[in-house]
């Protein structure tokens, strides 16, 4: 799916009025070039990639309707953001999936990199544990896709980063990296909708230890959720929605096309993947489960 950069209304009115009068004329196509220039400034042209999904229907399910995604001994599901298999970066350690960082920040090098799990979903509850060694950074995607676009500098195509399609839950060793003293009102710390909500109360355990994480998707309706305690809740696809976008990072002007998918975040279908953040620095995720609340 190819994002349109002229726009068909565009067209139609330009061919509509083409039987009027010279200067009729003049003024339609003078209006449908402008739209076009409105059209071709929300972003650049982008590519939604459509890869292969797993069926979800052959994974275990619990009781309480809970799909184990992650079986604690296997990648079976998971592959690399943009990828066909999952980066050597990441490995199985007891019973939890885990990222080995050098500590470099977002270096993405071809043997690490983001993962995803390969089923898009809608709306559900996603619940799992995870951990960070000490200073260490990383980030819980949903609804994401994966977006390729042409660089602007060579026109060769590549995958854009994850999070310009994905709201991302905070995580971060709130006591020792810088990260959570940036943002606005601590917008930055652990479980906070990254760059836009904080999570309020903040009751991240220390670096070392588990933490409970809870992401509630319904109909928009968004709620992270931190050792019990429900933190952030927000809504999609709505005004306010726009503006969070617009005071952040992703704002229109300074990032048209993360402004552009995450103000339609998951698509025309409102769905995507869940993804698990390489940020350079150590970190474990494990009892990962998923209900489909459709």
């Amino acid at each position: 799916m190819k994002k349109i950069v002229y726009s068909l209304s565009c067209l139609l009115a330009v061919g509509a009025l083409s039987s009027c009068s010279g200067s009729a004329n003049k003024a339609a196509t003078d209006a449908a070039a402008s739209d076009s220039l409105k059209t071709e400034k929300m972003g650049p042209e982008y590519t939604v990639v459509e890869n292969a999904t797993v069926d979800i229907s052959a994974y275990p399910k619990d009781k309480d309707g809970f799909i184990t995604i992650f079986d604690g001994k296997t990648f079976n599901g998971w592959r690399g953001y943009g990828k066909d298999h999952v980066p050597n970066k990441w490995a199985i350690d007891n019973g939890a999936i885990k990222f080995s960082g050098s500590g470099g920040g977002e270096a993405q090098d071809k043997e690490g990199g983001d993962i995803i799990f390969a089923h898009k979903f809608k709306n559900f509850e996603l619940e799992l544990e995870w951990k960070v060694s000490k200073g260490g950074n990383s980030g819980i995607f949903y609804l994401a896709q994966e977006i390729q676009a042409k660089d602007p500098k060579t026109g060769e195509l590549r995958m854009e980063p994850i999070y310009i399609s994905s709201p991302e839950f905070q995580v971060l060793d709130n006591a020792n990296h810088p990260d959570a003293k940036l943002g606005k009102d601590n917008n930055r710390m652990s479980a906070s909708l990254y760059d836009m909500i904080p999570a309020v109360p903040q009751n991240q355990k220390p670096f070392g230890e588990w933490n409970k994480a809870k992401i509630m998707v319904y109909k928009g309706t968004v709620v992270h959720g931190q050792n019990g305690v429900n933190v952030v809740e927000y809504h999609l696809w709505t005004p306010q929605w726009t503006e969070m976008l617009q005071a952040s990072k992703f704002s229109e002007e300074k990032w048209p096309l993360a402004f552009e998918l995450l103000n339609n975040c998951g698509g025309p279908d409102r769905q995507g993947y869940i993804g698990f953040q390489d940020h350079g620095d150590d970190v474990w995720f494990r009892n990962i489960k998923v209900k489909v609340l459709d």
